[in-house]
């Protein structure tokens, strides 16, 4: 009851703030999320437990020296616990640990949320990107709302690589499911593209992968815009390496012919009968990317770059769709011109319209968030406490049945 008055309080607080209370500079920037959405308070209001991490750490030890596994309470006050830079890497390797443990599958969610949480509060992005990265090997499966409190901080730090990253792991976990993330996850995928940088093969495909289906969860000018991108990268990877090198460890439909989907994209946003468009920046890429690979094609038949393995046997269904692409050049060709006689070009540059939808609808999206966050603490808590209740009563019956052993082998000797 502690925790449901206090944190209902605070989230009424969070919600009731006003735009006008903003300064200047932050209303401005307002496609972050605000700080209702980051405030700690209801987080921290929850009933914890003060401990000292040397002693929780040392019988962790002993439990992990005698064969025994360690619960998933006590890595949990471990990490509640921390209370500076160094005690996050101490809780890293003791996630680490716990992880290869035999009570690997029992880290609870409320844990990597603290974990993500104690890792921004102590200035230890770099250690929740790592072990969001090395998700197996940590057990850092975060939900929804923890990986938009990553995102965000990396966001506004302006490290758009890093955000990536953390897109990346969202698609890999097909948690696009709130708008707000998907807000995000675009408007990191645009700023970062916006600088051009050199992509590798793999980092085609992940970025492709990641406009693809966060494009899919929305028809707009934006989320055509995303899936045409999506499509072409993929469509790269697919042309200069075959399909297996694209839907391998993906989320995505084992089907050939990407490039051939993203012209679909174009033919659908030429049909719409609404006010859909699609981004010049990005038809142009899709038409620098068809000229280039036309070019490779015609020069040297030979892909871009090179495994040092050996040549695999060459698939047949791969060459038949590398066979497609001058069809594909002549079609992108005549869906331009459709696109252009029915006013669908939208001039303004992918970024800016991430950017402008960002602005106009983030805000909106964080209220149902912030609203399912207090209820998903609430349950945390709920069933915090029935842990804790488990473990008295299974410690006051431990300590039960070694008492009646004593009395046993007390009586027997008497005897």
């Amino acid at each position: 009851m502690v925790l449901s008055k206090m944190a209902a309080s605070l989230i009424k607080r969070c919600l009731s703030v006003k735009c006008k209370s903003l300064t200047p500079f932050l209303s401005v920037r307002r496609w972050l999320l605000s700080a209702a959405y980051t405030d700690p308070k209801v987080w921290e209001a929850r009933m914890t437990e003060p401990l000292n991490l040397a002693a929780l750490a040392n019988m962790m030890d002993r439990t992990y020296d005698r064969n025994f596994p360690v619960s998933s309470l006590t890595i949990s006050r471990f990490v509640d616990n921390i209370s500076s830079r160094e005690e996050v890497d101490q809780a890293e390797y003791y996630l680490y640990k716990f992880r290869h443990s035999p009570n690997c599958w029992y880290l609870r969610d409320w844990t990597i949320h603290s974990w993500i949480r104690q890792c921004l509060k102590y200035g230890a992005k770099d250690k929740a990107l790592h072990t969001l990265k090395n998700k197996v090997q940590y057990g850092i499966f975060p939900n929804d709302f923890t990986f938009n409190l990553l995102l965000d901080s990396f966001i506004k730090d302006k490290d758009f690589k890093s955000a990536c990253f953390v897109v990346e792991e969202i698609m890999l976990q097909e948690a696009f499911d709130l708008h707000s993330t998907q807000i995000l996850s675009l408007y990191a995928l645009s700023n970062y593209l916006s600088a051009k940088p050199q992509l590798t093969i793999l980092e085609e495909r992940s970025l492709g992968a990641s406009l693809l289906l966060c494009g899919l969860k929305q028809h707009s000018t934006v989320g055509l815009s995303a899936q045409l991108l999506g499509n072409a990268l993929l469509g790269k990877v697919e042309f200069l390496k075959g399909i297996h090198d694209v839907f391998k460890g993906m989320p995505l439909f084992w089907a050939r012919g990407y490039l051939g989907r993203s012209l679909d994209v174009m033919e659908a946003a030429a049909a719409d009968v609404g006010d859909v468009k699609l981004s010049k920046e990005a038809l142009d890429f899709v038409n620098a990317m068809l000229q280039e690979l036309s070019s490779h094609t015609d020069s040297s038949g030979e892909p871009l770059e090179k495994d040092d393995k050996k040549e695999e046997e060459v698939d047949e269904d791969d060459l038949a769709e590398k066979a497609k692409l001058p069809k594909y050049v002549s079609r992108f060709e005549e869906l331009m011109s459709q696109l252009e006689s029915r006013g669908k070009v939208e001039p303004a540059s992918f970024k800016a319209s991430v950017t402008a939808m960002s602005e106009q609808q983030l805000a909106d999206a964080e209220q149902p968030d912030l609203e399912e966050y207090l209820s998903q603490v609430q349950s945390w808590e709920a069933e915090r406490r029935q842990l804790i209740q488990r473990e008295h009563e299974t410690r006051q019956k431990a300590e039960q049945e070694k008492q009646e052993r004593l009395a046993a082998r007390a009586a027997a000797q008497q005897a």
